[in-house]
């Protein structure tokens, strides 16, 4: 009897570096020199949107609206935006999106900022965290501060100070541990460091002879005055941030992980990007769309978050720019005939904390693209819980491609867990599946990631927003 080749019984994800050839392992380190440069200069929402504009004006995308046009975008707010390249297809028969998420952990300043300490004789800033940030993190580190002011007039005064090397940095003074023993030492981890006592170090010089009442804070605003022309009462309208001053670097003996600020999820964002302009067919048969929302480390909510209309609504205008029905009724048949990767994070297996993770289902560096059939919490609460048919149709796209991919979930079921916008968008009624990059470190100043997921997510991307 002749003998038949038999199909393998086991699931193994493959890694990259033992499995890729040596062509592509040099395109996984080459795509991480512009990815450095994106984390570099695009550290809040909207500087990644003001980046992103740039790099679709210089691929000949249009305003959404502007007639004739294939390969179009919206923005609102300065800080959510979509992105879309028309197929061949009816839109109404569904489209391929990547959803994808620009906002990071932070610290903001308060509204009404800054004040004089008598104690100290330093004007000082107060400031309120953004996200889930472990607080102990941000004390004694270098910080730059990024933002926009809207001036009296209307007028915008965008903010970065604390990148340049000739340019000061600023700092939230940690307690010596000297003095620390009953102050921090004592207290659980998360309530060492108490928000009300994250106070900015702002200045300390005052004029000489000035015997003004809260001369140091006033000698602060005059400067402030003359180099933006701005008053106490402009950071009433202001949004400024403070997020790690250092930069985004190579990483690892053998150069083969990023490390830096932003990357949960703004490398997910970049990936998008690049999978939607590198590379595209004359005319895709079904359109792709590219979606950054904001807010989603506070619960995607507010105007610019995945919760609000913004992406219904550019769908919509994206329907009427092609000519076909958007009336509500046609809009939802859209969505459901879609499909669509909730491009976000997860947590990779830490060297160093093993235990927080079920091995045989969880992500880990160098075995490509993470997918995840489910996030939220506990019993899968605030979960989208992908159908299987969706996920056997993402993975068929992905070995079709020869893409390096892996499952996994965020951390053992009990251990904490953590949501994606993912179920915003099955809401609507589409397929949506959560797949996107294995980091350690996430929500610190210092996220790292894997060259070789790095580029496989890129790889990953792009074969989903081609897929008929």
């Amino acid at each position: 009897m002749k003998k038949t080749k038999q199909e393998k019984l086991t699931y193994e994800p493959r890694n990259f570096w033992k499995e890729a050839t040596f062509e592509e392992q040099k395109k996984a380190m080459a795509y991480a020199i512009p990815y450095i440069e994106f984390l570099n200069k695009a550290k809040t929402e909207r500087e990644t949107i003001a980046y992103t504009l740039d790099i679709l004006k210089n691929n000949k995308f249009s305003p959404i609206g502007k007639k004739g046009s294939r390969k179009v975008y919206s923005v609102f707010r300065n800080k959510t935006m979509a992105m879309a390249v028309i197929g061949s297809e009816p839109i109404s028969k569904g489209f391929n999106m990547i959803a994808a998420h620009i906002d990071s952990p932070r610290v903001d300043l308060k509204q009404n900022p800054l004040y004089e300490d008598i104690n100290s004789s330093l004007s000082c800033m107060r400031t309120h965290y953004y996200g889930g940030i472990k607080k102990y993190q941000w004390v004694s580190t270098p910080l730059a501060l990024h933002g926009v002011i809207i001036k009296k007039d209307g007028s915008v005064l965008n903010i970065c100070l604390g990148e340049k090397e000739d340019e000061p940095v600023f700092v939230i003074p940690d307690l010596l541990p000297h003095l620390a023993g009953k102050e921090q030492y004592t207290k659980k981890l998360d309530e060492a460091i108490e928000a009300g006592k994250m106070n900015l170090v702002f200045s300390g010089m005052q004029e000489p002879g000035n015997e003004e009442k809260e001369a140091i804070k006033n000698y602060a605003l005059r400067q402030l005055h003359e180099k933006y022309g701005i008053t106490e009462a402009d950071f009433q309208s202001a949004e400024l941030q403070l997020v790690p001053a250092f930069k985004a670097r190579h990483s690892g003996f053998d150069n083969s992980f990023v490390i830096g600020y932003g990357q949960d999820d703004r490398i997910c964002a970049y990936n998008a990007l690049m999978a939607l302009i590198n590379n595209l067919p004359d005319k895709p048969k079904r359109t792709m769309v590219v979606y950054f929302s904001d807010k989603e480390e506070v619960g995607s909510q507010g105007n610019t978050g995945a919760q609000s209309i913004f992406i219904q609504d550019f769908i919509s205008d994206l329907l009427a720019h092609n000519n076909e029905d958007n009336s509500s009724a046609n809009l939802r048949k859209t969505f459901i005939n879609s499909q669509i990767l909730s491009a976000d994070v997860t947590a990779a297996i830490d060297p160093n904390y093993p235990n927080v993770h079920e091995k045989q289902n969880a992500v880990i560096f160098n075995y490509g693209i993470g997918i995840s059939k489910f996030t939220g919490r506990g019993g899968k609460y605030s979960c989208n819980d992908a159908n299987a048919e969706f996920i056997a149709k993402v993975i068929r796209i992905f070995n079709q491609a020869g893409v390096f991919w892996q499952s996994g979930e965020l951390g053992k079921v009990d251990e904490g867990g953590g949501g994606t916008i993912a179920y915003f968008l099955s809401n609507l009624g589409a397929e949506v599946l959560d797949c996107g990059v294995g980091l350690m470190g996430m929500h610190s100043l210092y996220e790292l990631c894997s060259k070789a997921d790095l580029y496989s997510t890129y790889l990953g991307y792009k074969a989903f927003l081609q897929a008929d």
